[in-house]
């Protein structure tokens, strides 16, 4: 049943995704952040001083400056400076996590129309040098935090993701299948003009990045099985987990009631959103905890769900996951992986941590339009153990 409060997504707007030392280094975190912003704003077609929230993910010490979402918001094009903003510390669930709290205010009634998304620039995340104490002479170690530990965990990322693939039975082949898989469909998505509704062009001094940098189309399995696993994996390599990328992604949200009375045209309805958490290293399959956690929640059936989008934050993360919402019954989780990550994932298109969640409601959308619409659900993990998920529905 249809309520004026139900949240629909008015517009879209993505930079394209560069590498880790790419065509986007020269622009901060907040630059990006502000020009998704303000194309998000300008493509929504309503009047900018409509925008009464912004929300934006932020993965990465909070793109090392004091209240990044604020300053990107006061250098986005267009927004006024009187409007309130919240950064949103979640790790790669940020993005999707600043849609859900954007989709929060506009049920309650707080709000009519919200920003929400993500940005992030992990070029340009600088080393940690602990502040020294007391003047005496000695060494100070400089950490990086790109290494992605934390000091309760003997290991990192990458190698317990590895050793929970191995226990769900998902081996090094299988994950660079599926890596090989991403960049394939990405080619074929790009080719069709897919991404064209959802990316714009950036400017960076004279030369304007149009296209995803981390995509390759030479990818082959001899050359991804000659990849040595990084941090003692069993299974993770470069080859099957996405590179460090830079990039933003926002959209402009609002209410049923305020699409019909300005005579709007939704791009698609959120119906629901839930975080959920498990163990520290349950990462590679709190997608699908996620995933269930909303279908029980909504009253939808897996077999209704037309497409799935779980990032890839390593190629194990939609393998483990989908084997988990087909509880282990491996044709059940290949058919589900048909109708997942249909236009590629992150191990293609790259994974700027707090802009992911909101890019992949955006290829859902993508996807679901194309097909003439239906349902989705679209599915992350995050920082040690965390998940979120959305239900969206495209007319």
């Amino acid at each position: 049943m249809s309520s004026d409060r139900d949240v629909m997504v008015l517009s879209m707007a993505r930079t394209p995704f560069g590498r880790f030392g790419g065509a986007l280094k020269p622009l901060s975190a907040i630059q990006l952040g502000a020009f998704a912003m303000a194309e998000a704003a300008r493509r929504s077609e309503i009047d900018m001083s409509e925008i009464q929230s912004v929300y934006a993910g932020i993965g990465m010490i909070g793109a090392n400056v004091l209240t990044a979402t604020r300053q990107a918001l006061l250098l986005a094009s267009g927004l006024r400076e009187t409007v309130p903003s919240m950064g949103v510390d979640r790790a790669c669930c940020s993005g999707m996590t600043a849609i859900g709290m954007g989709m929060r205010e506009l049920q309650s009634g707080e709000a009519d129309v919200v920003l929400c998304g993500g940005f992030e620039s992990l070029s340009n995340t600088p080393f940690l040098w602990p502040r020294q104490r007391g003047i005496r002479p000695g060494n100070v170690d400089v950490s990086d935090p790109l290494l992605l530990r934390a000091d309760f965990l003997d290991k990192a990322i990458a190698r317990y993701t590895g050793e929970e693939a191995v226990r769900a039975g998902v081996d090094r082949s299988q994950q660079d299948e599926w890596a090989m898989q991403s960049h394939a469909r990405y080619f074929a998505a790009e080719g069709d003009g897919y991404f064209d509704t959802e990316r714009f062009a950036v400017s960076v001094g004279e030369d304007d990045v149009a296209t995803d940098e981390s995509p390759r189309s030479d990818i082959q399995m001899e050359k991804l099985a000659r990849l040595k696993p990084v941090y003692s994996s069993p299974t993770v390599t470069p080859g099957n987990a996405p590179g460090l990328s830079d990039g933003a992604a926002f959209c402009v949200l609002t209410t049923r009631r305020y699409v019909e009375s300005h005579f709007l045209k939704p791009l698609a309805s959120l119906r629901s959103y839930v975080q959920v958490a498990a163990s520290a290293t349950s990462g590679s399959y709190t997608p699908a905890l996620g995933i269930r956690k909303l279908l029980v929640k909504t009253g939808d059936s897996l077999a209704s769900i037309d497409r799935i989008e779980i990032n890839e934050a390593f190629a194990a993360t939609p393998l483990v996951s989908t084997l988990v919402l087909a509880d282990h019954d491996v044709t059940e989780a290949r058919v589900l992986r048909q109708k997942t990550n249909m236009a590629g994932g992150a191990v293609a298109i790259g994974h700027p941590l707090g802009a992911s969640g909101a890019r992949l409601v955006m290829t859902l959308i993508n996807g679901l339009t194309r097909r003439g619409g239906g349902k989705g659900v679209a599915a992350i993990c995050g920082g040690y153990g965390q998940g979120d998920a959305i239900l969206l529905e495209v007319a």
